[in-house]
This record gives C-alpha cells, sequence and structure tokens, in this order.
C-alpha cells in the first residue's frame, strides 16, 4: 500500500510541478501578446487616423486571461484558458518525436484567438456567430504550436523547432488581424429572411443576419474544415 501510494505521489509531483510551469510559461507569452497588440494597435492607429478618423482601432484590456483589438467592423478577442491540457495520442502533435522523448511535453498551456463582428457584441446579438482563428499551445520549454486557419498564412507546426519570440508572437497577432479584415461579410439568401419570429423581434434581433465568409481551419493534416 505504501508503496503505491508512494507512487501516486510521486506522479502527482512531477506533473503539477510541470503543469505550474507551463501555466507560468503561457501566462508569460500571454503578457507579451498584450504588449505586443498595444503597440501594433497604436501604430495602426497612427497611421489610420489621420487618413480617416472615422475608421475605429482601438485596444481594450478585459481582464488578466482576455484583451481585445477592434479594427473597424472586426472585434478579435484573445483568451488564455487557465488550465493545462493533453491531446490523443493519434493527434499529429502528439506523435512527434520530440513530444515523445519527455511526457512533460505532452502537456500544453492554451491561446485562443478569435474574430467576431464588433457590433454582434455590442448589440448582444446573442446567436452571431464567432470564428476561431488561431490557437496557441505553449509547453514546459516555451516551445510552441500554431493551428490556424488557413488565411492566417502561417506555419509553426514543428513544435521541437518554434521557440516563443517577440517576433513570432507579433506574425501571429497581424496575421490574425489581417485574415479578419479581409474576409468579408456575406448577407443572408433572400428565402432566408422572409419571417422573423416575435422573438427575434423581442430580442431585438436584426431581420437580415450578415456572417463571415468563412475561414478554412486546418486542425490535423490532411483535415480542413469550413
Amino acid at each position: 500500500m505504501e508503496d503505491r501510494l508512494d507512487a501516486i505521489f510521486e506522479g502527482l509531483k512531477q506533473k503539477s510541478s510541470a503543469k505550474q510551469a507551463i501555466y507560468r510559461n503561457t501566462k508569460t507569452t500571454f503578457d507579451k501578446l498584450r504588449t505586443i497588440s498595444k503597440d501594433l494597435v497604436k501604430r495602426l492607429s497612427q497611421r489610420v487616423t489621420p487618413l480617416d478618423d472615422t475608421v475605429v482601432v482601438e485596444y481594450r484590456d478585459v481582464n488578466e486571461l482576455e484583451f481585445h483589438i477592434k479594427i473597424s467592423g472586426d472585434l478579435l478577442i484573445f483568451v488564455m484558458h487557465s488550465n493545462i491540457v493533453t491531446f490523443p495520442d493519434d493527434y499529429d502533435l502528439m506523435k512527434s518525436d520530440y513530444v515523445e522523448e519527455d511526457f512533460k511535453r505532452r502537456f500544453f498551456g492554451h491561446i485562443m484567438a478569435y474574430n467576431f463582428m464588433a457590433d454582434s457584441i455590442k448589440y448582444n446579438r446573442m446567436n452571431d456567430p464567432g470564428y476561431l482563428l488561431g490557437r496557441l499551445l505553449v509547453n514546459i520549454e516555451n516551445h510552441f504550436y500554431l493551428e490556424g486557419v488557413d488565411q492566417m498564412n502561417l506555419d509553426y507546426q514543428d513544435i521541437e523547432k518554434n521557440e516563443i519570440t517577440d517576433e513570432n508572437l507579433l506574425l501571429m497577432v497581424e496575421s490574425a488581424v489581417i485574415a479578419s479584415v479581409n474576409n468579408d461579410l456575406m448577407a443572408q439568401e433572400l428565402d432566408d429572411i422572409r419571417k422573423i419570429t416575435v422573438k427575434q423581434k423581442l430580442d431585438n434581433q436584426q431581420v437580415s443576419r450578415t456572417q463571415k465568409v468563412g475561414f478554412n481551419f486546418s486542425y490535423e493534416a490532411g483535415h480542413t474544415h469550413d
């Protein structure tokens, strides 16, 4: 019994210690993303405002695990998840020799970047869709793995070579902004909006709900989703 308890204790101690270290790495990365995003918004605003002061470019802190970037009609929401995760053995990331060499490399903190229409949040249009642009996974050695929509045009899927730098984080934020503002809104077909329910009217829902053309998200080699 004591041997089994010792084994459980050692396993919990090692895993808990690793997860705490990964959380700290992820939080540091998220704070860097926050600083980089503030600076990017400042530089964009300085260029855009003199040309057209009606185009809004702004940054907003929400809490320690979330911040927003508003670019005209688009809202980018960056969120750090508070929990550490792992993946099934058949997930591409887990098949890496680098990951398989050390069990502590099987755990990740994760940061998500979502794209919403700014008016969806402003007017509380609860049924409007948002889109996941990218997910940044951070490990115990400050290596990262980036999954995202094809429109971000980034290839950071070799975690062994990917070390977190300010340059890589800036490229991620810039690419997310470009992907969101270049993806236009599509109106619904006329047949889809011929009727509106009383609930939609009372809930202040628009009769015609626009949505993004759509993003292609490749989360594993050979799998693409709209």
